[in-house]
């Protein structure tokens, strides 16, 4: 007999940081009550109380941790641990749900975005991967695109938040703000310059090809989620904001543009919030989005630069839409589909 949602035994590995928490926020706000809970982080955070629903959970550390009588455990514990623990996880019994770049490119392994390509979940053998979270945003709002007129090429700027790092990023940038606001030195760590008051452009070490690797992520996931070999051109900006990334996205498409048909098309789309009004300054930024599940457009307009050419601006909280929400929409479906 297959459990309800209410009946499943879940676990969080990475439950002190910040999709972690943000993994328990989520399952609360979606109603999900599980039959049982456990959290796992490293040793140092082992015996930590964590409130969930009313009472506290006992952090237990992930070295040598027994997933045995578990159902669903979300990883957000970074690539390496993801790599080594994973498969322990999958063979107690465990469906995975991994938020690092370990096994997305896996082609045994599915890559999903729910609203995208919810059918490859038919094919997990116990491990789905969780995509990067400004691969998650961008193909919400330009896969309704693709369906209706399809893309030939993207071009996309990110600017990307502190939080993408983790809760040590959020404490420098306050520290760094603090400091140039009082004129004094900046305290230095996390990234190789000062981001308060700053921006720069790279995420994660930098390839022999030149790119870094948040774009390449960019380029390698967006293809495989579209189940199309599109051309995608990224350049990535980490930027002193806390919360939610932004992309500026242009697209290529097959046939001419029908813009008053394409806000249409968006604004029908489950997930996206088209907020596109510039006569009046309506458009979605960082503030306005910060704590929502959805990813918000706006900025739509026609590019005259290429054929049939058109912008939009994307914006969504990362720690959310990009990493927590989409693992709890991936363990919906499942439950929906009748695969858990």
């Amino acid at each position: 007999m297959t459990r309800s949602r209410k009946q499943h035994a879940f676990g969080i590995v990475g439950a002190t940081g910040a999709v972690g928490r943000t993994f328990l926020t989520v399952l609360a706000e979606h109603g999900i009550a599980p039959h049982d809970l456990r959290l796992f982080a490293s040793a140092r955070s082992q015996g930590l109380k964590v409130p969930f629903a009313g009472r506290e959970v006992t952090v237990e550390a992930v070295d040598g941790a027994d997933f045995k009588g578990l159902d669903v455990v979300f990883f957000s514990a970074g690539t390496e641990v993801s790599k080594e623990v994973c498969p322990k996880a999958v063979a107690a019994g465990a469906v995975v749900i991994d938020n690092s770049n370990a096994f997305r490119m896996d082609d045994t392994v599915p890559l999903v975005v729910p609203e995208v390509n919810a059918h490859a979940l038919k094919r997990h053998r116990g491990l789905i991967a969780n995509p990067n979270c400004s691969t998650i945003q961008m193909v919400v709002a330009i896969a309704p695109i693709h369906r209706v007129n399809p893309i030939k090429r993207i071009v996309v700027s990110t600017y990307q938040s502190v939080s993408g790092t983790g809760l040590e990023a959020i404490e420098m940038l306050e520290r760094q703000s603090a400091a140039r606001l009082a004129g004094q030195p900046l305290p230095e760590g996390v990234y190789p310059h000062p981001i308060g008051f700053n921006l720069f452009p790279h995420i994660d070490v930098f390839l022999d090809s030149g790119s870094c690797r948040e774009e390449e992520k960019m380029v390698r996931e967006t293809q495989k989620i579209m189940e199309a070999p599109i051309p995608v051109s990224p350049t990535v900006v980490r930027v002193p904001v806390f919360y939610c990334h932004s992309e500026a996205v242009n697209l290529e498409l097959t046939r001419p543009v029908d813009l008053p048909a394409l806000r249409r098309t968006l604004a029908d789309s489950p997930s996206i919030v088209l907020m596109d009004d510039p006569a009046r300054n309506v458009y979605p930024t960082p503030l306005q989005c910060q704590g929502r599940d959805e990813v918000f457009v706006g900025r739509l307009r026609a590019d005259p630069s290429v054929p049939h050419g058109v912008n939009l601006w994307v914006v969504a909280d990362n720690l959310r839409r990009g990493a927590a929400t989409n693992g709890v929409l991936i363990y919906e479906a499942l439950v929906r589909e009748g695969m858990l």
